[in-house]
């Protein structure tokens, strides 16, 4: 399991400690959650951390579809599917 360490700051922190708040998500991989009257409004979060989080989810949501299918049994062997991939590359279609 992934830990998110966070931090709370006010959204005046936004304009007045902007290069603060980006150094902390950058070093420390920390989710910044902005504060508007005391009440969580939004999550800061580096571009590289939150690139990484998105692929994760992703591949969560892949795999969820991956197991309902087994479950429901939409399943079909590994060699007809091999069969049916390389009669669509014959044909162009990918």
């Amino acid at each position: 399991m992934i830990a998110v360490q966070e931090t709370i700051r006010p959204s005046a922190d936004l304009r007045n400690h902007y290069n603060e708040i980006s150094k902390q998500c950058h070093e420390k991989d920390t989710a910044v959650i902005i504060t508007v009257n005391g009440r969580g409004d939004t999550v800061s979060l580096s571009y590289e951390y939150y690139t990484r989080m998105k692929s994760r989810l992703e591949l969560l949501e892949v795999l969820a579809e991956a197991d309902e299918d087994v479950r429901n049994g939409r399943v079909a062997p590994i060699k007809d599917t091999f069969s049916d991939l390389r009669a669509v590359l014959k044909e162009g279609k990918i």
